[in-house]
């Protein structure tokens, strides 16, 4: 299993912090991130509790990670789908198949991500666990910015119907997470299936029109 969408550039080759985000997101995944106990993801991984603190001091600390870095893809699949695109509609079309171009290990992390949304509204009482939360809610911030400039520079050219762009953004996000509170990798549909529907009704959306090539 691949491991790339929890890994950062200072983990190093011997750290276990990326192995401990892919067990944790396993067993949230399977059971619910309510239900598991901190020593069930030490216990997958193969460490002592002792090891698995020198990393996160809590479960809400790694939740906040997984999150963050689910964030971070996001946010740079975004980027990296847009970069070469020639028209705004392209770069809509492309940035809405980039957002399902996902590993499993992906999908899990946005499925958790979209299930605990909420912890990201209150402040936390721990010092690395409210640095998490802020820097979420940053990237939150941010992917909103980049979708919504997208939009702007549709509208500005002609391709998108006028509208607010913030808030035509935000419920096109709203569309795209929305699939992660109820597919299934076993499910009937496929993430193919899916994203081709998502972006013809995100096209249809953002230029009022019907959806065109």
């Amino acid at each position: 299993m691949s491991i790339e969408a929890v890994t950062e550039a200072a983990d190093g080759p011997r750290s276990k912090r990326p192995a401990i985000l892919a067990a944790a997101m396993e067993r949230f995944g399977e059971v619910g991130y309510e239900a598991i106990k901190w020593s069930e993801v030490a216990d997958r991984v193969g460490i002592g509790q002792t090891a698995l603190y020198h990393y996160f001091e809590s479960k809400a600390h790694c939740l906040l990670t997984i999150m963050r870095l689910a964030l971070r893809n996001s946010d740079e699949a975004f980027r990296k789908a847009v970069e070469d695109t020639d028209s705004s509609l392209a770069a809509l079309r492309a940035a809405v198949r980039a957002a399902y171009a996902l590993t499993p290990l992906e999908v899990q992390q946005n499925r958790i991500l979209q299930a605990n949304i909420s912890i990201l509204a209150n402040e936390r009482s721990s010092k690395r666990e409210e640095n998490e939360r802020g820097l979420c809610r940053e990237l939150v911030a941010k992917i909103e910015r980049n979708w919504s400039e997208l939009l702007e520079q549709g509208m500005a050219g002609g391709e998108f119907a006028k509208q607010d762009p913030l808030l035509m953004a935000r419920s096109l996000l709203g569309l795209i997470v929305s699939v992660w509170r109820w597919y299934r990798p076993d499910g009937p549909l496929t993430l193919e299936t899916i994203a081709a529907f998502v972006e013809n009704s995100c096209v249809l959306m953002a230029t009022g029109d019907k959806p065109r090539e």
